[in-house]
């Protein structure tokens, strides 16, 4: 994309002075969340041409070069929105208002929804429905990044709500269908929103149950692949629960076929679909769920069904293994997205609440240790072609770790079994620096109605409150882009 001469009115350079021109700080802050973090992760056993490799393979000072395919009037409101984002507090304020009686009142809900709009939704929603959504993953890929679509529900409280949901993530599926080949690379849904929760639950306290009691049965499961290992966390299943009524074997079944309708969907519209993860108390269900559909569905080398391992769990690595390992030995192809993880607070809370250890892994340089192995041992199974994996982070260490993994492995920029993946409106540079390199990039897409979504992301920032504050290096590096801009406009 050319670049163009911005012309800025004398009005405007003073309003932006004192906002874009303030110093950049020395350095990335180092007490960052175990979900996302810049800082660089020392080792005594780092040499000095590791460093130069890392370095050249992903360049993240060349300002002009990242932001290139970004207009300035999009520079300035995504310095603005991720400086306020960044600000605890307003989180809190927020929750507070979201969850209050006052948006019952309407004159206010809709002056909120109306501010939330042109402001935090613009900037991490990618619209208001597939079509929208579609139009914006369109414009990303003209800038050479990719879309994951990702239709913002979740916790279905019955069928009824199970099955309009349904229609929501087929509708998704049917509009990757007419936008560019290879603008979309996945859709996401969460198992939560096409089958009702405590359903879930119950599930995966029998299948916790069938794990530790071997003469244990379960009449109704379907193959699967290990779904724990002998380090995952049992203690939301302290007792034996009791089998599922016919209403809930019933219930179960229903999930199960708009799972494999959606699967169905996705394949004849040759668009991945990859499952969230969620927390632990439900995670083997939702594992289950995946795991039975891409035996079903993974066929050919082709893995459409993708899972997802969260990194910050103590058994992350080993459950990795345990499934890759039994889907090879079936023959059949498996994709994982890599995440870190989302819920940090709830999950050590509640193991406080019990008197139990944490499922989390007890430091950041664990979470970030485990995310780097998994990341490694995946990219492996990428090179000899029996596996596929997004590595979602936010991580500029990882990020250039697995750069440089890939590239000593010989895997091709082509190769679209590998792939990054960060968060719409977030950690932009990084996106643009691994597009720079030659990756497919992805960005993690949601989109709804504002009164539908917004419920959904402050749920995500409530559960990942050090997320939005981690944000240092991108507001350096924008402000730094910002200010060359303005200097060559005013020279």
């Amino acid at each position: 994309m050319a670049n163009r001469l911005i012309v800025f009115s004398p009005k405007f350079l003073l309003l932006c002075r004192r906002f874009f021109l303030r110093p950049l700080h020395s350095a990335v802050p180092s007490d960052l969340s175990a979900i996302i973090t810049t800082t660089t992760t020392s080792s005594s056993s780092s040499s000095s041409s590791s460093a130069v490799a890392d370095s050249s393979i992903l360049d993240l000072d060349d300002v002009k070069g990242l932001f290139s395919s970004v207009s300035t009037s999009k520079l300035v409101r995504s310095a603005v929105n991720l400086h306020a984002a960044g600000i605890e507090p307003m989180v809190d304020v927020g929750l507070w208002v979201m969850n209050s009686r006052l948006m019952n009142t309407g004159m206010l809900r809709g002056l909120m929804l109306g501010a939330t709009k042109h402001t935090f939704y613009e900037q991490f929603c990618a619209g208001h429905d597939p079509e929208g959504a579609g139009r914006t993953a369109v414009k990303l890929w003209e800038s050479g990044l990719r879309g994951m679509l990702v239709y913002a529900l979740e916790h279905a409280t019955g069928n009824g709500s199970c099955d309009r949901n349904l229609d929501g993530f087929l509708r998704t599926v049917e509009s990757a269908k007419s936008l560019p080949t290879s603008s979309v690379s996945f859709v996401i849904v969460k198992i939560t929103a096409i089958c009702p929760l405590g359903l879930l639950q119950r599930v995966s306290d029998l299948l916790r149950w069938e794990y530790n009691n071997q003469s244990f049965r379960l009449p109704w499961k379907l193959n699967t692949l290990p779904i724990f290992s002998n380090s995952s966390p049992f203690y939301h299943t302290p007792r034996k629960p009791d089998p599922l009524t016919p209403e809930e074997e019933s219930d179960l079944y229903l999930g199960h076929q708009r799972l494999l309708e959606l699967c169905q969907k996705c394949l004849e519209a040759n668009v991945p679909l990859a499952i969230d993860a969620e927390d632990t108390s439900i995670q083997p269900a939702i594992d289950y769920f995946t795991y039975s559909a891409a035996l079903m569905h993974n066929k050919d080398d082709n893995p459409i069904i993708f899972g997802t391992i969260q990194a910050y769990l103590k058994d992350a690595k080993e459950r990795l293994l345990l499934a890759t390992k039994a889907a090879e030995r079936l023959g059949v192809p498996v994709g994982f997205k890599l995440v870190r993880g989302a819920y940090l607070s709830s999950e050590r809370q509640l193991a406080s609440s019990l008197g139990v250890e944490s499922p989390i892994h007890n430091t950041v340089d664990q979470t970030h240790a485990c995310f780097n192995d998994c990341a490694s041992f995946m990219l492996d199974k990428v090179a000899n072609g029996s596996g596929a994996v997004v590595l979602a982070t936010h991580n500029i260490e990882s990020g250039k770790k697995a750069a440089v993994k890939a590239r000593d492995l010989g895997i091709g920029n082509g190769n679209q079994r590998l792939q990054f993946a960060q968060l719409y409106g977030m950690a932009d540079a990084l996106s643009f620096g691994l597009r720079n390199a030659g990756f497919q990039v992805s960005k993690y897409m949601p989109f709804g109605p504002v009164e539908l979504v917004m419920p959904y992301l402050l749920r995500r920032a409530e559960e990942n409150r050090g997320l939005l504050s981690t944000t240092t290096l991108d507001r350096q590096l924008l402000r730094k882009e910002l200010k060359r801009r303005l200097k060559a406009a005013v020279l």
